[in-house]
């Protein structure tokens, strides 16, 4: 069953807020969906951010030039000195 990791997050919010530690979590979690589909030391690191008041789930914006441009300069370089 595929899961994006958005959804992981958000259950793992709910695990957080019933006051379940992470190794129940990640056992309820493998459990429902397959063996090693989350380890405890994600689910941890996602209750350190919910304990510390970070709840949003969503991606952070990334800074920094888009990997195409790299790719292209590169590939031009590699024409140019073979």
């Amino acid at each position: 069953m595929e899961v994006n990791k958005e959804k992981f997050w958000y259950i793992l919010q709910i695990f957080f807020d019933k006051g379940k530690n992470a190794r129940q979590a990640a056992e309820i979690v493998n459990g429902v969906y397959s063996a090693d589909t989350v380890t405890v030391n994600f689910v941890q690191f996602w209750f350190r951010r919910f304990h510390s008041g970070l709840f949003n789930v969503k991606d952070a914006p990334r800074t920094g030039r888009l990997v195409i441009e790299n790719v292209n300069k590169i590939t031009k370089i590699m024409e140019v000195d073979r």
